[in-house]
């Protein structure tokens, strides 16, 4: 598949999202190339937002009618807005609105690639997303949707953070704690840092939409390397996560049985320590990337959700 739109164009003709148009042919490139709903389909919006040094690139859609709630959508690492367009369509169907972000060093989003500093970065993101929220008057309640770091984003802020009253369900799709041997990883980093700033990255088939495996080696947008600064600051969000008082938060839950990328297992005796009665859907055949499993996986999941969340 020939690449069809330029990121560096489509990135110099981002405007702040509340004022941003969608007349742009890198733009329309962008959403084609993506399979994202296009703008004589649904009202939408793509542009950006400022935190610290960072230009986020930030996406609305509006579903047809006036919409009932809000979604908003943090992807996970090596991903990006483009990436998710199976919740997307989802949470349309279910009269949301969609707010996304591209985290920092990831899709049209400024900043080193892949890699963060300290994971209160993050933090930084999604409360500079909210407040996206506030300004493009985005009605409530606000439900939040990970995908793995995105997943640990928010577990992150509801642990140590102060959510908002307009905050309604939490979803953690495959969410991150713990990846997969992190002893393993801990070790390597341990070994590395003081040498390398980044390693090769190597793909692994992490649905089992073969489809998707096929196009995310041929996405302009992803990373070609794993910065050994992100792999250091997960090491101290780790650790500080796991010390996090309890919270009164149920959130959902779901997770794939045959997920190698993060240490499920382990993650949820976390969560459910953690958190009052999560609510959890385990998915025996689903891996890692939930927002892109196939179809039969993806719709025993999201009907779960639309039972609590309709």
């Amino acid at each position: 598949m020939p690449i069809a739109f330029e990121p560096d164009a489509l990135r110099a003709r981002l405007r702040p999202l509340a004022a941003a148009t969608t007349l742009a042919p890198e733009e329309q490139a962008y959403r084609r190339f993506y399979g994202l709903p296009m703008p004589d389909v649904v009202r939408t919006q793509l542009g950006y937002f400022k935190v610290a040094h960072y230009r986020i690139a930030a996406q609305v859609w509006w579903p047809e009618q006036p919409p009932k709630a809000t979604l908003l959508l943090l992807h996970g690492y090596y991903d990006h807005m483009g990436l998710y367009r199976h919740v997307l369509e989802w949470a349309l169907g279910m009269g949301f609105a969609v707010l996304a972000c591209d985290l920092p060093g990831h899709g049209l989003s400024s900043g080193a690639q892949a890699s963060i500093d300290d994971f209160a970065e993050y933090q930084l993101v999604l409360q500079g997303l909210l407040a996206q929220a506030v300004a493009l008057q985005l009605p409530s309640p606000w439900h939040l949707c990970g995908q793995s770091t995105g997943g640990a984003i928010l577990l992150d802020y509801l642990l140590t953070g102060a959510p908002l009253a307009a905050v309604g369900e939490t979803i953690l799709l495959a969410p991150l704690v713990r990846p997969y041997a992190w002893g393993r990883s801990k070790l390597s980093y341990q070994l590395l840092s003081p040498f390398v700033k980044q390693i090769p990255r190597r793909f692994s088939a992490n649905s089992t939409d073969l489809a998707f495996l096929d196009f995310i080696q041929r996405d302009p947008l992803q990373s070609r390397r794993l910065p050994v600064a992100w792999v250091g600051a997960l090491a101290r969000w780790v650790k500080m996560i796991e010390q996090a008082p309890r919270s009164l938060r149920s959130p959902l839950i779901v997770q794939g049985e045959a997920d190698l990328t993060v240490d499920w297992r382990y993650n949820l005796k976390v969560l459910q320590d953690k958190f009052t009665n999560p609510e959890v859907l385990l998915l025996p055949e689903a891996r890692h990337h939930l927002a892109n499993e196939s179809l039969a996986l993806r719709q025993r999941y999201f009907a779960f959700l639309s039972q609590r969340l309709g």
